[in-house]
């Protein structure tokens, strides 16, 4: 009933959002008398609020094109490798000759789309042969598709990693660090050629216990059953995936929010302050980063299900209780996989030690084939986007992959 109000506010915004676009343009457009007013500006810049208020954002686009290859310039064609109902495998093609790394990216499934790594792409992609998990939204997927677990997720890693082939680096960015673990765990137990050269785990929940942040706080507080009770919702209608079981994007984005209201207030109050005084590059700047930030989709409700109480109510990784589809998940067994965990100093997400907890798991690999990074003054989105990324942990990635290349 929930998902069906949404949707009924949408509809009730729809005037209002065409109203605010109608008044935007008439208070800006050049050849309209009503943009030469006194207070214009302010009136212009209330109705851009208003109609990014009341819109929908749909999925952005990743927007790579061209890369430089040796200081070079050079295309570059995304396209799908493999199609799932769940994900598609986008390969980064560059119209380049040398042969780099191939570099799986799994991005989150966790409320936004795989578009969110824009930057760390970016940054590979004049080194690297990248390929990016990219998450179907559930509501688009037609129920007679069956359901979708954390062993699904398992496994669909698992097939990318064969299809890439034995020397191929991955690299998992926040959630993903579990099923990257477990994939790479089962491969290497069951003597796998197609086993990753490296991993690398930035930013993710390997044992949840350390460092607990308020995301690990409410997991904890609350029964499985609270979880599915308040946040799972049957798709509406007039989607593909009708009827199916999800955690709404609309609710993960209110979550989001609800972090850091104070901040998202002000951040639209300065956009506001930024058109009224003309200043394009900031108020262009926010449009960036809030259109890729307020696009969600949904997640199947089995597997945020499974992620919760694997990862943060049973911590049955640390623990040595996990198993995928029956079969003992085994860090231990890897040793072939050299190990690089990254985390963030101010990480309000996964907390300090969450991530490099995999390097007291991974005990068959080598120390001195395992690497931790504690970058400082780095939060949960600056370990894979921003500045800080590009200058002080991209390069440590790329290092560590052509170390073992």
């Amino acid at each position: 009933m929930l998902y069906e109000l949404h949707e009924l506010q949408h509809a009730m915004l729809a005037p209002w959002h065409a109203l605010a676009h109608l008044n935007r343009e008439l208070f800006t457009h050049p050849f309209s008398p009503l943009s030469y007013l006194p207070a214009s500006e302010r009136l212009a810049a209330s109705a851009d609020l208003v109609q990014r208020l009341t819109r929908r954002y749909e999925k952005p686009q990743f927007g790579l094109h061209r890369t430089a290859v040796e200081g070079v310039e050079v295309a570059v064609t995304e396209r799908v490798a493999i199609g799932k109902p769940f994900c598609r495998l986008l390969h980064f093609e560059r119209a380049a000759q040398r042969r780099d790394p191939k570099v799986l990216v799994v991005a989150p499934l966790s409320g936004h789309f795989a578009t969110l790594l824009r930057d760390t792409v970016r940054a590979l992609l004049p080194e690297h042969d990248v390929y990016v998990t990219d998450w179907v939204d559930a509501k688009m997927v037609p129920l007679a598709e069956g359901a979708f677990h954390l062993d699904d997720y398992v496994d669909y890693v698992r097939e990318f990693m064969r299809y890439l082939g034995p020397d191929m680096h991955v690299i998992a960015v926040c959630q993903p660090t579990v099923p990257v673990l477990g994939a790479v765990a089962l491969m290497a137990a069951a003597g796998e050629a197609a086993a990753p050269r490296t991993m690398t785990m930035m930013g993710g929940p390997i044992d949840a216990r350390r460092s607990p942040t308020a995301v690990n706080g409410l997991a904890a507080k609350k029964p499985l059953a609270w979880f599915e009770r308040a946040l799972i919702q049957r798709v509406p209608v007039k989607y593909p995936g009708f009827m199916r079981r999800v955690y709404p994007g609309f609710l993960q984005w209110l979550g989001f929010v609800a972090m850091n209201a104070t901040r998202h207030a002000d951040a639209h109050w300065d956009y506001y302050n930024h058109l009224i005084e003309g200043d394009g590059d900031s108020a262009a700047a926010h449009r960036r980063f809030y259109d890729e930030y307020n696009a969600v989709l949904d997640m199947p409700a089995e597997y945020y299900l499974d992620t919760i109480a694997t990862v943060f109510q049973r911590f049955d990784v640390p623990e040595g209780r996990w198993r995928v589809r029956g079969e003992p998940v085994r860090p231990a067994a890897i040793s072939r996989t050299a190990l690089l965990t990254v985390e963030g100093e101010l990480d309000d997400i996964s907390g300090a030690g969450q991530t490099e907890a995999a390097h007291a798991l991974c005990t068959g690999i080598p120390a001195h084939r395992s690497a931790h990074y504690l970058a400082p003054g780095v939060g949960h989105y600056g370990i894979f986007s921003g500045r800080k990324w590009r200058e002080l942990i991209a390069p440590r990635v790329r290092n560590f992959i052509r170390e073992y290349a």
